[in-house]
């Protein structure tokens, strides 16, 4: 199994152009997905193969850098699936981010610090598919981070009752 992709590597805030996971491709080679309208940028993820990528969903984590203090935060917002006019090749728009939005408990120090808030919501649990990156426009406020999940190998045979 190759080593996935640090969150790092992959939060760039314009189009990734290569790994090598992919054999330094281009998105312009697969597709001629649209240029990010105003406002907005596009990320792309080229997700590296897998023996069995049924066993995998990717996770989309968009969210934003910001000083937080003891409270718990969150954001808000839509990630929509659109296709690719002509090609059918599946593409994401991040909308209507509202927030930060905070729990308000009184913060015995006072201190703060950076921390990556997640935009929540809907759709962020996707098929992993190797063969095509996941390309992503999302407000240029915000940053696209994504992680893999793994199913465990072992079925367990649930109680009857």
């Amino acid at each position: 199994m190759k080593k996935a992709l640090s969150a790092a590597a992959i939060a760039a805030t314009v189009v990734t152009a290569a790994c090598a996971a992919t054999g330094n491709q281009v998105l312009s080679d697969i597709a001629p997905y649209p240029v990010a309208r105003d406002g907005y940028l596009r990320h792309v993820i080229w997700l590296p193969q897998q023996a069995d990528e049924g066993m995998y969903k990717l996770e989309i984590v968009p969210g934003q850098l910001m000083q937080t203090d003891c409270n718990t935060r969150a954001m808000a917002g839509t990630l929509k699936e659109r296709t690719l006019e002509g090609w059918g090749y599946t593409y994401y728009e991040l909308s209507d981010v509202k927030g930060p939005m905070s729990t308000m408990m009184a913060c015995p120090d006072n201190s703060t610090t950076e921390a990556f808030v997640p935009v929540q919501g809907e759709g962020t649990l996707l098929r992993y598919n190797s063969k095509l990156p996941v390309v992503v426009y999302a407000p240029e406020n915000i940053e696209v981070r994504y992680r893999f999940w793994v199913a465990d190998t072992v079925l367990k045979v649930a109680a009857q009752e």
